[in-house]
């Protein structure tokens, strides 16, 4: 994993950190530690601000559409994106991330849920750069490629999510996770793409979780998938905090 990526995703961290929790930068120093390291899969209460910060990751195999799907959200949902969206360049892939504040979607114990979007970069040699963004997610959207000649990089991906997701002591049986089949689209063109029946056999018989038919060029199922998995985040935290 490049050096400069780490820093980089850190340095960014602790800027936003500083946005939201004006304090001494000792503390924001100690806040990115206590997120990242010590409790990584933990949203952060703002009791001044009365929100709840969480992270939700997009994760897939590379060009599955993760990024399509953040640009999308970042263009379609003005009024709920927060700042610019931000992109960290690796060797022929990105990490992008940006702040959203949901709504209507309620209040956890009086506060709003605010947060921040991610994607990882999907080719297989980055599996140390997908692992380090995925530290401190509190939700997790899996989207797929239906494109037949995909089908074992959507597989491979899983794994490896499931993977990671082990390395950090956490079961993918219980990270709040949703699919999307992303590139449902393609039918219309008369390219060869997966039966969703098909997909969900390959991907969601054993883990069971809710999936979304779409297509993140057209932003079909976007919206759904988002809310989805914001809905089961929103789940865990009131879990977390009872």
């Amino acid at each position: 994993m490049p050096v400069d990526f780490f820093w980089g995703l850190r340095s960014l961290s602790i800027l936003y950190l500083k946005k939201m929790w004006p304090c001494s930068d000792s503390s924001i120093e100690e806040l990115y530690i206590f997120k990242i390291y010590i409790i990584p899969f933990m949203a952060i209460v703002n009791l001044k601000k009365r929100q709840i910060e969480c992270k939700i990751v997009y994760y897939g195999p590379g060009r599955c559409g993760k990024t399509t799907n953040l640009e999308y959200i970042h263009k379609s949902f003005k009024n709920q994106v927060m700042g610019e969206m931000i992109s960290i360049k690796t060797d022929g892939d990105r990490t992008l991330f940006f702040d959203f504040l949901p709504m209507n979607l309620g209040k956890v114990r009086g506060c709003d849920l605010r947060v921040q979007l991610y994607t990882v970069p999907g080719q297989v040699r980055y599996s140390s750069t997908r692992k380090l963004v995925l530290r401190g997610a509190d939700g997790v959207i899996f989207v797929a490629d239906s494109l037949e000649v995909r089908r074992e990089k959507n597989m491979l991906s899983l794994k490896d999510l499931h993977q990671n997701l082990k390395e950090y002591d956490l079961s993918i049986f219980k990270v709040p996770l949703v699919m999307q089949f992303n590139k449902r689209d393609l039918d219309n063109e008369n390219i060869a793409i997966m039966d969703l029946k098909k997909m969900e056999h390959d991907l969601n018989r054993q883990l069971k979780v809710p999936f979304f038919p779409g297509s993140a060029l057209k932003g079909e199922g976007v919206g759904k998938t988002l809310h989805g998995c914001l809905k089961l985040v929103m789940q865990s935290v009131q879990n977390e905090l009872s």
